[in-house]
């Protein structure tokens, strides 16, 4: 590999955890995806749907054309009756207990009868005149109690239903009044429900849920309408920009904010007084209040001293944290933590799989199984040559008759884990399995049929489908979840996969398989801060220096139709170009048009797509398919994605369907390429990052190039910008919970 020298920077995006804006869903059920600096004041007025980090790669198999209930929203109600549950959870817990309601014969009535005493209703010699009540036979133990069957597994709710023209035209005549563009009326109404005409004119704040709205303008359509009655300290107005600030927080990965951050973010708003606008979202139920760390409450010093352990002055408390978050983190994260702790302590350890493990085919993969076999929960870590091993562990567990499974993130994922494993039936995509759509279905408990699931690309997973997924899993069901930590994070909130190893709740495998190759090298190095020089005698690894943004787009476009084709014969259709963000002049937008008009000009006749034309599917935030164009008719855009028809609907094509050549790190997480080229403008520096590099430069399987116009940008972000912290609640959750049976 030749050095990386500094030239002339060119220009880019960024591709951070918000550099791009999610489309709403036309029925409410989507949620806000995360905005690039540039995209959100377009987001209003620009419908092209930018797949983002949020809309990292999923299977396609789920998704059908109508009349059948598409992957995409049967996972969303899946997550939606999850919720409902865990909030009626939440409630019963929350719910005042009376005491000595559960108590019944002989011991209710001694309760009732010191009540009455110590009330003055009755002397207490009034009880001890009475004979005693001849003694009832003893009954015979009753048998034991069947175990609670688990409730019902979350089913698909029917497609929801588009928005009614009525509603639409009463949005429309609100957004007039207020200024405020009529293109909003569609994702107001999904955002705010039927009744948001209603809403937005009793709460203009009601905006700032419509995806890309941004405060200022929340600002003149509430004064377009109140007029004198409204200011910056109006209590509408402030519960709705607590809100916004939390939603802006998870699209940057975060399930809470520390409250101090929350009252600054008001401050900057014109707040005057951000405690008491915390205190009253917190009591309008906007947000929820958490307190982590000790708070040195007096009852426990009092106990402390009564055992001859006073605290000593000079020991230092650890600082109080108050956090502020939604409630639909706060309970996905606790309902995550509960499940985890039951699948450790639930499944049985003294399982016999020593003949499995001896004839594992590496000793990484043998220390897998054998840990598998006395854990429910296992966290397995490692590069991409590492994923032999949970394919050994899957094939393993189907030689001693269990019934297990493997899932990934992508469709890529999962038939290269097919491939791994030899049977094809074995390996699911993530989004398939919650969906029904592949994998063993459901029990009569509605549980998943399964006895083992290893869950691959872990670190993609959010905090919410990680909820669902756990939630399906039966008592004595093992889980393994495996993945590279090297990587970006999830688009969604949440850091799961890192809050598991960091938490230490169960027995954890790091692979010793590494990576082959020159490329496997450099990502090796990477990932331990170093960006080395490799050797790559067949060119695996080549650098391509650029002076501007303007040649960095030639240059790439040279590469993937003429130079990588030749030299490796590698076509087109098979290179990947990854570059730092959508906007900009080297961003995706900009790629995704150079290289159309080069491999595969046309007039863009079905909504700015042509047969032919490589572009990504989004069916939900947070998931990216990369497919093909195949035709257009009155039904919609017909795409084949990996092999399976789909079709999107008119309507939905320009919000979820972008051109595809180019991808962000993001949304390439969980996918490879026979050869990528990664594409880094001179002002990407603020994109940059350790994990980013990692994640980019380990997308190609035979063939990396990179057009490299950063300068020093590049290592300075690989030895001095470590991954970007996310603040949540699982891993001190995790660490509270009792697990006796879990490994430190």
């Amino acid at each position: 590999m030749t050095a990386l020298p500094g030239e002339t920077p060119g220009t880019g995006g960024t591709d951070t955890p918000q550099d791009a804006v999610s489309p709403p869903d036309e029925a409410g059920a989507q949620e806000p995806g995360a905005p690039e600096p540039e995209a959100e004041a377009e987001a209003a007025s620009d419908g092209a749907a930018e797949a983002s980090p949020v809309e990292a790669e999923t299977d396609v198999a789920e998704a059908s054309p109508a009349p059948e209930l598409s992957e995409a929203q049967a996972e969303l109600a899946a997550q939606r009756e999850l919720r409902e549950r865990i909030e009626q959870r939440k409630a019963a817990k929350a719910a005042p207990i009376d005491a000595g309601a559960g108590l019944s014969g002989t011991a209710a009535d001694l309760l009732a009868a010191v009540r009455a005493v110590e009330s003055g209703e009755k002397a207490g010699s009034a009880f001890f005149g009475q004979p005693a009540a001849p003694q009832a036979p003893r009954r015979p133990a009753p048998a034991a109690a069947a175990p609670p069957p688990r409730p019902p597994a979350p089913r698909a709710a029917p497609a929801p239903q588009a928005a009614s023209p009525e509603a639409l035209d009463a949005v429309r005549a609100v957004l007039v009044a207020g200024g405020a563009p009529e293109s909003l009326a569609r994702p107001a109404v999904g955002a705010l429900g039927e009744q948001a005409a209603e809403l937005l004119r009793t709460d203009p704040w009601q905006l700032l849920a419509v995806p890309g709205v941004r405060p200022e303008q929340a600002d003149g359509f509430a004064r377009a309408l109140l007029g004198a009655d409204c200011g910056p300290d109006d209590g509408r107005r402030t519960a709705a920009l607590v809100g916004w600030v939390l939603e802006r927080a998870a699209l940057q990965g975060h399930t809470a904010l520390d409250a101090e951050a929350v009252r600054a973010a008001l401050a900057e708003r014109a707040v005057s007084d951000p405690d008491a606008a915390v205190r009253e979202a917190v009591e309008e139920g906007v947000a929820l209040l958490f307190q982590e760390g000790e708070d040195g409450e007096p009852e426990e010093d009092e106990a402390a001293a009564e055992g001859g352990l006073a605290p000593d002055a000079d020991t230092p408390r650890e600082p109080v944290r108050i956090l502020l978050g939604l409630d639909r983190y706060a309970l996905a994260e606790e309902s995550l933590a509960d499940g985890l702790a039951r699948l450790v302590n639930a499944c049985e350890k003294a399982a016999d799989w020593a003949e499995a493990a001896a004839a594992a085919p590496s000793p990484s993969a043998a220390e897998l199984i054998r840990t598998t076999a006395a854990a429910g929960l296992v966290a397995h870590s490692g590069g991409e040559a590492a994923r032999a091993e949970p394919a050994a562990l899957i094939a393993a567990a189907r030689g001693l008759g269990l019934r297990a499974f493997g899932a990934a993130h992508s469709e890529d994922g999962r038939r290269r884990l097919a491939a791994a494993t030899g049977d094809p039936d074995t390996a699911v995509t993530l989004a398939g399995l919650l969906s029904g759509s592949q994998g063993p279905g459901r029990d009569e408990d509605g549980a998943l049929a399964l006895d083992l699931l290893v869950v691959l690309d872990a670190p993609q997973l959010d905090v919410e489908s990680a909820a669902v997924l756990v939630e399906a899993l039966a008592d004595g069901a093992r889980l393994v979840l495996s993945g590279d930590p090297g990587v970006l994070g999830s688009a969604g909130a949440g850091r799961v996969f890192a809050d598991v190893l960091a938490a230490r709740t169960c027995p954890q495998v790091v692979s010793r398989t590494p990576d082959p190759g020159p490329i496997g090298e450099l990502v090796s190095g990477i990932g331990i801060g170093e960006l080395n020089q490799v050797d790559a005698p067949g060119k695996e690894v080549v650098i391509v220096p650029v002076r501007d943004a303007g040649e960095a787009v030639h240059r790439t476009v040279q590469l993937v139709a003429d130079s990588v084709p030749r030299a490796f014969s590698i076509p087109a259709d098979e290179t990947q170009v990854i570059t730092v963000g959508h906007g900009g002049a080297a961003g995706t937008r900009v790629l995704n048009e150079a290289l159309k008009q080069r491999l595969n000009p046309g007039p863009g006749r079905f909504g700015g797509f042509d047969p032919g034309d490589r572009v990504v599917h989004v069916p939900a935030p947070g998931r990216a398919v990369p497919g093909v164009v195949r035709s257009a008719d009155a039904e919609g855009l017909h795409l084949d994605c990996g092999g399976v028809p789909v079709v999107v609907p008119q309507e939905r094509v320009e919000s979820s369907v972008r051109h595809g050549w180019a991808l962000s790190a993001h949304q390439a997480a969980g996918m490879h390429w026979p050869a990528a080229v990664v594409v880094l403008p001179g002002d990407a520096a603020a994109g940059l990052s350790r994990p980013w590099v990692y994640t980019a430069f380990g997308r190609g399987e035979r063939h990396l190039s990179v057009v490299h116009g950063a300068d020093q940008a590049l290592p300075h972000a690989v030895a001095e910008v470590p991954a970007q912290e996310r603040t949540t609640r699982l891993r001190p959750l995790l660490e509270a919970l009792p697990t006796p049976d879990a490994a430190s």
